[in-house]
């Protein structure tokens, strides 16, 4: 007998509980604000248009389902289910936070404040919540496929990432490493670190280093099954080059990177506190994920 879906909550700390936390009442968080030119009362309004949006989304959803919340940071502790729906309250980031941990499940995304967020992966709105998660369980729901990018070291380590992985130094020193794709010869290279991303992150990051470098490849779509890379100020010595410093990947192509300093973190999607640590000699292959976030549409 299968089980009931369970739909999970994902939503993160407002910022007036932030407030609250480390000033201890309203009164205090108040003061805080007004000694920086701001007020708390936008702040508190944004509070409770979320508080609600939680409320409102919890309510929808059917008697017989099973239902669990978790904050943004117990993603990485959090045990997700085949049978789960996923129902991100809040922001567009908060998708890419949990889309790592997820492996096929549908993911429903309610925007918290509309007008204030670009709403590209929080597309629903709080009243469309019971709709959205009969459609996500139902056969043939419709949903768009996006692309993952994944990082997979020699040792086993993985990282997904919905946005862009990134691999470099920690702090500001110089990361030391080849580079090179699958089927081409490295080249050793000194940088500021590397940035592979996907389509879904094509209106951050990775488009402002395309921008920059005015470069001639197309910025993928989130459904495109092509990613992106750039080195990051890359600095020509006598035994570093800087001829390999963009490119594309299709799926099944691969970059890899060998360190040779004594660490390169890697991380997805802005989130460095969960990142993999490398060190000399160890190698890193980065390319399409076979897993994908299956976002309703």
């Amino acid at each position: 007998m299968s089980l009931a879906p369970r739909a999970v909550l994902v939503h993160r700390t407002t910022e007036y509980e932030e407030l609250l936390a480390r000033h201890g009442t309203h009164g205090q968080a108040a003061f805080f604000l007004t000694s920086r030119g701001r007020s708390i009362e936008e702040v508190a309004r944004r509070h409770e248009r979320t508080r609600q949006a939680l409320s409102d989304v919890a309510a929808a959803v059917p008697l017989q389902w099973r239902q669990s919340r978790v904050e943004r940071q117990d993603l990485d502790r959090f045990l997700f289910a085949p049978e789960d729906v996923v129902v991100v309250v809040g922001q567009d980031g908060l998708v890419a936070n949990a889309a790592k941990y997820l492996c096929g499940q549908p993911v429903v995304g309610i925007d918290t404040d509309p007008g204030r967020n670009p709403g590209v992966l929080v597309r629903h709105r709080p009243a469309d919540a019971a709709a959205l998660l009969r459609a996500a369980v139902a056969p043939g729901g419709a949903v768009d496929e996006l692309t993952m990018v994944e990082a997979v070291a020699d040792d086993t380590q993985r990282l997904l990432a919905l946005n862009e992985i990134y691999l470099g130094p920690p702090g500001h020193q110089t990361a030391r490493y080849r580079l090179g794709p699958d089927d081409s010869p490295a080249e050793s290279q000194a940088s500021s670190g590397v940035l592979v991303g996907t389509g879904t992150g094509a209106t951050g990051w990775l488009r402002s280093l395309w921008q920059e470098r005015r470069s001639p490849l197309a910025l993928p779509a989130p459904t495109d099954s092509r990613l992106l890379w750039f080195v990051r100020e890359a600095w020509p010595s006598p035994v570093t080059g800087t001829s390999l410093v963009s490119g594309e990947l299709g799926r099944g192509q691969g970059l890899r990177l060998t360190v040779e300093s004594d660490r390169v973190v890697v991380f997805g999607d802005g989130m460095e506190a969960d990142a993999l640590e490398l060190t000399w000699g160890q190698t890193v292959r980065l390319g399409i994920s076979p897993t994908s976030l299956r976002l309703a549409g």
